[in-house]
């Protein structure tokens, strides 16, 4: 295939309807969670007590308070995941437990990005999360906001950039047959694009097989042409990247029209790191949204 002249043919990205959310009995009842013969003891207790259903299912030891937050979750479009009824890594702790008071951490820095970055004004859909060296972080957090991102009814993808050494599809629980590395090289279609289920709007794009080139990869034109597609189906891109000590791919893909969110790690990354990370950022013209420091 011609890289110079490659194209991408996008597969359909699913679109939110305006069909009415189901009640909570009906939710237990298709999820079979309760049996309809145990939905008409809940209404029976719901008459007698004044209940909601949901308290009442739970009164009677049908459901947990975990299984009702996560039919409340879905009525309002707001999914979460139940550990133990789920593949994904726990790591995801804003898909897991949004209610958790850590998450607000992202939902904060989350607000500052809409206001930042992600500003449709601006018309900037494309943030790299970046760090000087491996073990700060980095892919834990482009994870955890893509998924906050993705709660708030954003299109969101999510792509694992870091063709050295990814993490995105073992966070996801995702194959990692193909992907970024095999779409730059002409060897794969965008199918490869993972969504991601319960969570609604969120799709992942794994990192692919290791190439012994990523480097050269992400400075082909197709890289530009690719991010220029996906454009089209996302509102929101978040990028994961390799660290930069040992490349400069980070760089490569900050200065196609990204913002760079820098992510150091509190007795870890030294200032100097994060000095020489901002400079050679700057100077390949790329705007610095802000930094993180990761205090785990």
């Amino acid at each position: 295939m011609d890289v110079q002249g490659q194209k991408f043919t996008t597969p359909p990205v699913a679109q939110r309807t305006s069909i009415p959310s189901p009640s909570i009995g009906a939710v237990l009842v298709d999820s079979g969670k309760i049996t309809k013969q145990e939905a008409e003891s809940v209404m029976r207790l719901q008459r007698e007590r004044g209940l909601r259903f949901g308290d009442a299912a739970v009164k009677l030891g049908l459901i947990t308070e975990a299984e009702l937050e996560q039919v409340l979750s879905r009525q309002y479009e707001f999914p979460f995941l139940i550990p133990g009824e789920s593949h994904l890594s726990r790591e995801l702790v804003a898909a897991y437990a949004p209610f958790d008071p850590r998450v607000e951490t992202f939902r904060a820095l989350r607000s500052q990005l809409m206001l930042r970055w992600f500003n449709p004004e601006l018309e900037l859909k494309h943030l790299a999360v970046v760090s000087p060296s491996r073990g700060e972080g980095r892919s834990y957090l482009a994870a955890n906001m893509a998924v906050v991102f993705s709660q708030l009814g954003q299109r969101t993808l999510l792509i694992d950039a870091d063709m050295r050494n990814p993490r995105q599809h073992a966070l996801f629980n995702l194959q990692n047959r193909a992907g970024l590395s095999t779409l730059l090289a002409g060897r794969a279609e965008l199918d490869v694009i993972e969504r991601i289920t319960p969570l609604l709007d969120l799709s992942v794009l794994p990192a692919g097989p290791i190439p012994p080139n990523p480097q050269e990869l992400l400075n082909r034109p197709a890289f530009r042409t690719l991010l220029a597609q996906l454009d089209k189906d996302y509102e929101i891109i978040i990028l994961d990247t390799a660290a930069a000590e040992g490349s400069a791919d980070a760089q490569t893909i900050a200065s196609r029209d990204c913002g760079a969110l820098i992510v150091a790690r509190r007795n870890h990354t030294s200032v100097s790191a994060v000095k020489a990370l901002f400079e050679r950022l700057t100077g390949t013209g790329t705007t610095l949204v802000g930094a993180v420091l990761n205090t785990v």
